[in-house]
């Protein structure tokens, strides 16, 4: 370990630490492509993110008690991988980030389980202002449109693309990527209409309560995305609109969701990491 590295980390440190102390490892926090709940971060989103994760915590599950802090980064890097392109025939991007701990006994066995490839997945938490249509750039953060994710339209895939990122929460370590907490939340207002006539409506309030799943376990627990489903199932798009706004005002307004498989570069980027 170069003094360079140790220098970053001592920013964050009230002494100094020696090389024997820390334990540093990487991950990849999100990239720019078209997850499995069909959205994606903007460039400037992931330029964003990369300023606005130095410094930030690890955790586990999104619990986000003192006891439960684990791990910081101290630098992230925007990296694009010229051998491949992302969903969207777009080059392929990512962001690492550079994480270190200290070394104690009692995280000696979490440090084993890191080398050893066991704890590998990890979400990180954000939010997003700006939530755009791939199909015809309306923000749907503001309005709705007709478009309906994971259908194609004039052969392309319609998609959400994630920009303005206002803030960077935490980044967590999950033991199943990809489930009911994955995926980048939208807001709605008493404004929002649902344009979209006969299946896209049903498409429409299909998102809402995927939405509204993924705020009750962020806010509950897997326990409580159960109640919210059953809960769901039968209402209306407007009180369907009602209850998300109750757990978004539980969880942080804007909140986001995502997360990925992160060392893994041959594995179908889709399977790992879910939004991511």
């Amino acid at each position: 370990m170069d003094n360079i590295i140790l220098d970053k980390i001592n920013r964050f440190t009230r002494r100094k630490l020696t090389e024997d102390e820390v334990y540093v490892f990487s991950v990849i926090l999100c990239d720019n492509d078209i997850d499995r709940d069909c959205e994606r971060f903007s460039d400037g989103a992931l330029q964003s993110l990369k300023e606005r994760f130095v410094g930030r915590t690890g955790i586990f599950d999104h619990d986000t008690a003192a006891a439960n802090q684990n791990a910081r980064i101290f630098d992230t890097e925007l990296v694009t991988d010229d051998s491949r392109t992302a969903a969207d025939g777009k080059p392929y991007k990512y962001l690492r980030a550079m994480a270190y701990m200290v070394r104690t006994e009692e995280n000696k066995n979490l440090i084993a389980e890191i080398d050893g490839g066991i704890k590998k997945e990890v979400s990180i938490s954000c939010s997003a202002a700006k939530r755009i249509c791939s199909v015809c750039g309306s923000d749907k953060a503001v309005t709705s449109c007709n478009h309906v994710k994971g259908r194609k339209y004039g052969g392309k895939l319609c998609h959400t693309i994630l920009d303005d990122i206002t803030d960077a929460y935490e980044w967590s370590f999950v033991a199943v990527p990809a489930q009911v907490n994955a995926g980048v939340t939208k807001k709605y207002t008493e404004s929002d209409t649902v344009k979209a006539q006969g299946e896209d409506i049903s498409a429409a309030d299909d998102e809402l309560r995927r939405d509204i799943r993924r705020l009750a376990y962020f806010a509950g627990g897997r326990s409580a995305a159960d109640i919210a489903s059953l809960s769901a199932a039968s209402l209306t798009t407007k009180q369907l609109i009602a209850l998300r706004r109750s757990f978004e005002e539980q969880c942080g307004r804007g909140r986001a969701e995502v997360q990925l498989a992160p060392d893994n570069k041959e594995a179908d980027p889709t399977e790992g990491f879910s939004m991511r």
